[in-house]
């Protein structure tokens, strides 16, 4: 099979569940960040917003609030695999498709920043509790808009291991 970088970097981006505790530099995150700013959006409104937050304080009320929202998450264990990195990809509160569009806006920002070595996962606990006022407040003091829904969120750093190679098993059917 003919491949090139861009395929290649596709193909071999895995979840990362396990990061370093060291922060990754302002300018990577830069660039990240701006590969997801190229994401499509519907119509081209790009209403999206990314947060990065690295402070460490937000990130524990983050992921202190969280659980308080949501049944089945043991709070003593929850803590975005310990990323010290998160991206908040959010958009309109009221936007019907804003979920697509962060969902787009994430998968550039996973390619990016595989293809710089940092590992990332999803995590998309704030779609359902972004409206908790604990949550709410955290989310306020990063800089999210109040009238925003977070869709994803983008935990980035280094990886402590190497993702499993799990085989794919989604269908691809052709109709010629």
């Amino acid at each position: 099979m003919q491949t090139n970088a861009v395929i290649e970097n596709i193909l071999t981006r895995r979840s990362i569940r396990s990061f370093e505790d060291r922060r990754i530099p302002r300018a990577d995150l830069e660039l990240i960040a701006k590969a997801g700013q190229y994401a499509p959006s519907a119509m081209n409104r790009q209403s999206f917003q990314i947060t990065v937050v690295q402070n460490e304080e937000i990130i524990k009320k983050l992921y202190t609030a969280v659980p308080k929202y949501m049944q089945g998450i043991d709070p003593a264990t929850y803590c975005f695999y310990g990323s010290k990195n998160l991206m908040l990809i959010s958009d309109l509160a009221d936007k019907e498709i804003g979920q697509m569009d962060c969902a787009c806006v994430a998968e550039n920002i996973f390619l990016a920043a595989h293809s710089l070595g940092i590992g990332s996962v999803w995590v998309n606990q704030l779609r359902d509790t972004s409206d908790g006022p604990e949550v709410r407040a955290a989310l306020h003091e990063a800089g999210v808009p109040d009238d925003h829904r977070v869709w994803v969120i983008a935990a980035l750093g280094y990886p402590t291991a190497p993702a499993a190679d799990k085989e794919k098993v989604a269908k691809i059917h052709f109709c010629e």
